[in-house]
């Protein structure tokens, strides 16, 4: 992982806005944002409901999340699996949401641990941690349903790389999240349970994919919220693992929401820290009625999925919006588009979430319509800062990748090759260009 490099005039920046914009005003999110943000440590249930038990202490944050998206190609035998998490916060225990939201039949957990990843393959360092479920080593998840994990007291820091180990008894298709620009790694099917084993030598299969958690909570009382990008796959991470021809990425987590994580912890008080969560699905959409979208993204949009992929998670008070050159590509018109901004936004602000909307972004092959409705959600987006009120701020990150001489064209530093994707250095400008005041406002009181 590149160390993230902070100016002093960047510190000083930061530090004058916080007095202008949150000093005296920012409360824990923990009584601000979601119904979600009120669930102490107790677990959910196998269907997906909260406990109502012990709802006692309110800080439990989100600090890493992949969605799931669609099923694995190839069914879990009696195996175990080790899902390679990277928390954005760390704190005194966590949790782990296991979903089996596109699964046909039954997924049976029968143990479970966490622990410290090591550095490359599938090893952890230090104690391993044995997970339960309601107080119970194994829980049953039905076709469409989800559950949390009991708290595992396990003491992590911003950063820290996080293994989940899972044993799947019997014969299963995973859900997963197709991309997630590390590996992950799996026993060979029929070996049963090695959730406990540190060496990971049992896990000799990897996967670009993470199957089955799709998100980490820690508990911090000292956080003051989660943070959640959600879009289609310039936030999933696309182009993250690029840094150029003939240049090998250094680690992993180059995101442009990992980056903007960084920030945070470099920059902002230790009294002011929040933490970010990915929810970007790549191909997706913000409206469903584009009338050229792929059966794959059915169910995907995101008013669809905006519940459990955002609203569910815990401690959230405010969301990245980055949707929209899908919604072009597809057919979708600058009314179908601001029809599903208004949608998504009025569920969020109704929840105590506030809204950050960038314009949407260059990409090659817009026709002189696809730009005429570019413009009209643009000059929407913008109008007041704030999308006309139903919005909370912006962040334009059009203006920070299209290329200066091409108006439907990234600018060449940033591009990946495809016109459309940035590479770890356009990431990193646009994690430069999120306003670190504005995501802290999203905890004060509205």
């Amino acid at each position: 992982m590149h160390p993230f490099r902070t100016t002093s005039l960047r510190r000083a920046a930061v530090a004058l806005a916080l007095t202008l914009v949150a000093s005296g005003s920012a409360v824990s999110a923990t009584t601000a944002a979601t119904p979600a943000a009120t669930t102490a440590s107790t677990p959910a249930s196998a269907s997906g409901g909260q406990s109502s038990a012990g709802a006692t202490k309110r800080a439990w944050f989100t600090s890493w999340a992949q969605s799931q998206q669609d099923l694995a190609p190839t069914p879990l035998r009696d195996q175990s699996v080790r899902m390679i998490t990277h928390l954005s916060q760390g704190g005194g225990a966590l949790r782990f949401r296991i979903q089996n939201t596109f699964g046909t039949t039954p997924l049976t957990v029968d143990a479970a641990t966490v622990g410290r990843s090591g550095q490359g393959g599938a090893a952890i360092e230090g104690d391993i941690r044995t997970v339960t479920f309601d107080g119970r080593p194994e829980v049953v998840v039905p076709p469409g349903g989800e559950v949390w994990s009991d708290a595992a007291a396990l003491q992590t820091r911003a950063q820290d790389d996080i293994a989940v180990s899972l044993s799947v008894s019997g014969t299963v298709t995973p859900g997963r999240h197709t991309g997630a620009f590390r590996s992950n790694y799996l026993t060979a099917p029929g070996s049963g349970d090695h959730t406990s084993e540190a060496s990971g030598s049992a896990y000799t299969q990897t996967v670009g994919s993470t199957y089955l958690v799709s998100a980490v909570d820690v508990h911090n009382p000292a956080l003051k919220g989660t943070i959640v990008a959600f879009g289609s796959s310039v936030v999933d991470g696309t182009g993250s693992d690029n840094c150029g021809p003939g240049c090998t990425p250094d680690g992993t987590d180059h995101r442009w929401t990992d980056d903007v994580a960084r920030r945070i912890t470099a920059e902002l008080p230790g009294t002011r820290q929040l933490a970010v969560a990915n929810a970007g699905i790549g191909g997706t959409t913000s409206s469903a009625a584009c009338p050229r979208n792929p059966a794959g993204i059915r169910g995907l949009d995101a008013a669809s999925r905006l519940d459990r992929d955002v609203l569910d998670l815990h401690g959230v008070t405010g969301v990245l919006y980055y949707y929209g050159t899908n919604d072009l590509a597809n057919g979708c018109d600058a009314a179908q588009i601001l029809s599903s901004y208004d949608e998504v936004f009025q569920r969020l602000r109704a929840a105590g979430v506030k809204v950050y909307v960038t314009p949407i972004t260059s990409r090659p092959g817009y026709t002189d319509q696809n730009n005429l409705d570019r413009h009209a959600v643009g000059t929407h987006v913008k109008k007041r800062n704030n999308c006309d009120g139903t919005c909370d701020g912006v962040m334009d990150f059009d203006q920070v990748l299209k290329d200066p001489l091409k108006p439907n064209g990234i600018n060449p530093a940033y591009d990946t090759g495809d016109g459309i994707h940035v590479n770890i250095a356009g990431q990193r400008a646009l994690a430069d260009f999120v306003p670190l005041p504005m995501l802290l406002s999203s905890t004060a009181r509205r």
